[in-house]
């Protein structure tokens, strides 16, 4: 269907991946995994066509579509939500709009023999025959589902797209291209802006409708859901396999098994070697023997065992401070902006130790009651913090409060106090800055590197009260486990806002559901409340 022939791309001196080829077949829903920086973006814009490769290429059929949602956008549109979402169907109706026109000409030109007639109504047949084969489309219903399932209200239909934030524009991009029903989409980290029950409707889309899908992804349960084919890049090259992503975990554990059983070989028979030839090299009868030996070294090629495997990593938050019984009491508490009401009466008592999740559509409450708890914003009701609670904060815009003058071991450096200052290298080399990367500036950094940044400082910090507002954005699935692992050890009390399912399973046992104006309180993890939460949309679809 597609082909990727022969790609390689040079950064610098060094190449960041070579002579990779692989194709894409229809209904291929492949996952494309590999750490940060090594280059899983930059592939998916060739693909998209939006970059240039080295050398190599890509091919596709003729009206082979593409579609393609970057990471980042940077959209300054002022349509609605509705007009702008509608430029899906642009071509479609532009082809109305071209075959209308030319048949309106045809009806007042009266040079029936001349060859410019002639082209008209060929020009028409074209595009007619086109047009025709094309299912009919009530684009304005597709919109308005598409756009509904995304969690956008109907009310929000006619709001100028000036009126979002980024996170709800890329949900505007993303109902776009799924209306435009290419050949293949293209998502770079598509989960980032969406709560749990958009990334379901997501899920469901793209399985059930889509044709081929490539994902960079991680959200391992949202790439484990959708995905059939797993490619990942490392060290320059790509393994290809025919396997979700769960499966792929197992089988790339049995590569790397083999590489360095291959590569430990390897390096016994060359000691073995180079023994050899240092004993007998000024032995005459041996020199035949020697020669050969020299020559084969020189021809080797050295296994490789894939990027180190830092999975055995710890982090510990340090101890935390005893805090009281109760770190947060809430009690009917309200909260508004003129007219609109974010949440009435919601009422919530956390115990010491307890870890939780805030869930539920973006845009109910949640990060307002994290401003409440932070003594950001006023409100009505009642709002109690225990004796001795102190809180480490982890906002979404985390990372941009950073000094980008200072480089990563500077950031650590000034607010490392105790044992922590002779292991700041070994805690910079845990969150991949180890080596020349500790002297980066923070100004260059990525946003994942620096959420990661954001995040040891947190980890610096003696508190007893974590609220972490969406951490996992950004971030590979290596340093999430390495993050969910010291979490769970963490023997303070926890406030997480995510929609990660597969990083709340195991870590929180109590969630708060936000939505319809309350906040309601289930007592059970995150995989009970999806359970109870599909009942309760059944019962709602039966109404």
């Amino acid at each position: 269907m597609i082909s990727v022939d022969s790609l390689t791309v040079q950064h610098g001196g060094s190449a960041l991946f070579s002579n990779i080829s692989f194709s894409i077949n229809e209904n291929d829903k492949i996952a494309l995994m590999g750490k940060n920086g090594a280059g899983k973006s930059t592939l998916l814009k060739i693909i998209a066509g939006v970059g240039k490769p080295s050398s190599g290429g890509v091919s596709a059929p003729k009206d082979f579509v593409i579609s393609y949602l970057p990471q980042h956008l940077l959209t300054q549109d002022e349509a609605t939500v509705f007009d702008e979402t509608s430029k899906a169907f642009a071509s479609y109706l532009g082809m109305k709009q071209e075959i209308d026109a030319l048949n309106e000409e045809l009806t007042v030109r009266t040079d029936y023999d001349s060859e410019e007639y002639y082209k008209i109504i060929e020009k028409v047949s074209e595009l007619s025959e086109k047009f025709y084969s094309i299912e009919e489309v009530n684009y304005e219903a597709e919109v308005e589902k598409v756009l509904l399932g995304l969690g956008f209200e109907r009310e929000d239909f006619q709001r100028p797209t000036s009126e979002f934030s980024g996170g709800w524009r890329m949900r505007i991009e993303l109902a776009k291209i799924l209306l435009q029903k290419p050949d293949l989409i293209l998502l770079d980290e598509p989960t980032n802006h969406l709560d749990i029950e958009s990334i379901q409707w997501l899920e469901e889309f793209l399985t059930e409708k889509a044709k081929a899908v490539i994902v960079i992804s991680h959200d391992r349960a949202f790439v484990d859901n959708i995905t059939n084919r797993t490619i990942e890049v490392t060290m320059g090259r790509i393994y290809d396999y025919k396997a979700k992503y769960s499966h792929y975990l197992e089988l790339r554990k049995e590569r790397r098994e083999q590489q360095q059983k291959a590569y430990e070989e390897q390096q016994k028979m060359i000691a073995e070697t180079t023994q050899f030839i240092e004993r007998f090299k000024g032995t005459y009868s041996k020199t035949l023997q020697v020669q050969s030996r020299v020559k084969m070294l020189e021809k080797l090629d050295i296994v490789e065992v894939d990027e180190v495997d830092n999975s055995a990593l710890k982090l510990r938050f340090p101890p935390s401070p005893r805090s009281g019984k109760y770190p947060v009491i809430v009690e009917e508490l309200s909260k508004s902006y003129d007219d609109h009401v974010v949440f009435k009466n919601a009422s919530m008592t956390i115990e010491r130790g307890q870890k939780i999740a805030f869930v539920g559509k973006n845009g109910e409450g949640k990060s307002t009651m994290i401003k409440a708890l932070m003594g950001e914003i006023d409100f009505e009701g009642r709002l109690e913090l225990g004796h001795n609670t102190k809180i480490g904060y982890f906002a979404q815009n985390q990372a941009s409060l950073l000094d980008e003058n200072m480089t990563v071991f500077d950031t650590i450096d000034r607010i490392a106090v105790g044992d922590i200052r002779s292991k700041i290298k070994d805690l910079l080399g845990a969150f991949m800055f180890g080596g020349d990367n500790s002297m980066k500036k923070v100004k260059v950094l990525s946003g994942g590197e620096k959420t990661r940044l954001a995040m040891i400082k947190l980890l610096l910090e003696p508190v007893n009260l974590l609220i972490l507002d969406e951490p996992t954005n950004h971030l590979d699935m290596k340093t999430k486990d390495i993050i969910k692992d010291a979490l769970k050890a963490f023997d303070g009390t926890l406030i997480l806002v995510s929609h990660d399912r597969d990083f709340l399973d195991g870590l929180v046992t109590k969630v708060y559901e936000f939505g319809n104006k309350r906040v309601r309180e289930h007592f059970e993890d995150i995989n009970g409340f999806l359970a109870y939460k599909k009942m309760e949309n059944l019962r709602e679809v039966e109404k």
